[in-house]
């Protein structure tokens, strides 16, 4: 069976516009595409988990704009599970995200109805802790993915923390946190000092550490320390690689492979998103991360 992924996050409408080079501050650039499209990065990660082969719900909110019915449609048409997402009277989430030539992004988000998603219901918190993996982020109030993870703990499933954007975090969410994945400037922010693994494994028992075109760092408290290297394919786009990866490695992890190899997996799932332009739309399928994580 396929495991159960409960997503705990964000919901956004992208815009998106493409351009030869980002804008200098105070600088007006003539862009050339763009698009718009459903993003956030837990719709995202919900997207990722879904086309990667979970069984997926995702926990949010979004707004009573013509936005929130895209992004809920977006949703469901990619296989994750809407019935509990919340609508709160206002507007929806909205990133705006600017992309140069050689893949490299600029991102601003608007929180909207995110910032609405506060005080989990006792429906919620069942949820919750009737999942294998538990997947939350950094876009919503950290005292909702505190509650989030503590729900998950009580039900026993496991908590994959994404923490993106950097901020800091109170302790009692690290406390519920089974593993921790980060890149450089988030692990930083969380060990106060440079990408300190034992710093970060004496907050959590497991880390992954993504290192952009480098690949991947895991490590655990019981001495595991390994590197694991990317893919190389030609990049469009990098929006999403984070995100691809993120879904594709709780899902690896929900089936119980080991966490090196499931880390293996998430990082093809970053490669074959980094081809495509866009954020939800570039997400892969399962066939095509196998496709790139067997040499394909």
């Amino acid at each position: 069976m396929a495991p159960r992924i409960v997503v705990a996050g964000s919901a956004n409408m992208d815009l998106v516009g493409l351009a030869d080079r980002l804008p200098r501050p105070g600088e007006t650039v003539l862009g050339e595409d763009f698009v718009m499209m459903p993003g956030g990065k837990g719709a995202n990660q919900a997207i990722a988990a879904a086309r990667a082969g979970g069984d997926c719900v995702m926990l949010g909110a979004i707004g009573s704009d013509s936005f929130g019915v895209t992004i809920s449609a977006r949703l469901a048409a990619s296989g994750v599970d809407t019935g509990h997402l919340r609508t709160s009277y206002g507007t929806s989430g909205v990133a705006v995200i600017m992309v140069d030539r050689t893949g490299e992004n600029s991102i601003l988000v608007s929180p909207g109805a995110n910032r609405t998603f506060v005080a989990l219901t006792d429906a919620e918190e069942a949820v919750i802790g009737g999942g294998d993996v538990l997947l939350c982020q950094q876009e919503i109030p950290s005292e909702t993915v505190t509650a989030a993870a503590i729900a998950a703990k009580r039900g026993g499933a496991r908590v994959v923390l994404n923490a993106a954007p950097a901020r800091e975090m109170p302790s009692d969410l690290l406390d519920h946190v089974d593993l921790l994945v980060v890149n450089q400037s988030e692990a930083e922010a969380i060990a106060g000092t440079d990408a300190d693994m034992a710093r970060l494994l004496a907050l959590v028992p497991r880390v992954v550490l993504t290192l952009s075109g480098e690949g991947s760092w895991y490590a655990d408290r019981d001495g595991r320390d390994e590197r694991v290297p990317a893919y190389r394919v030609e990049v469009a786009d990098t929006t999403a690689a984070g995100d691809a990866f993120t879904g594709a490695l709780a899902v690896a992890w929900g089936e119980g492979r080991d966490l090196v190899e499931a880390v293996r997996w998430a990082n093809a799932a970053g490669a074959a998103c980094v081809r495509k332009v866009g954020a939800s739309s570039a997400l892969p399928t399962r066939a095509e991360i196998d496709a790139v994580h067997h040499g394909g």
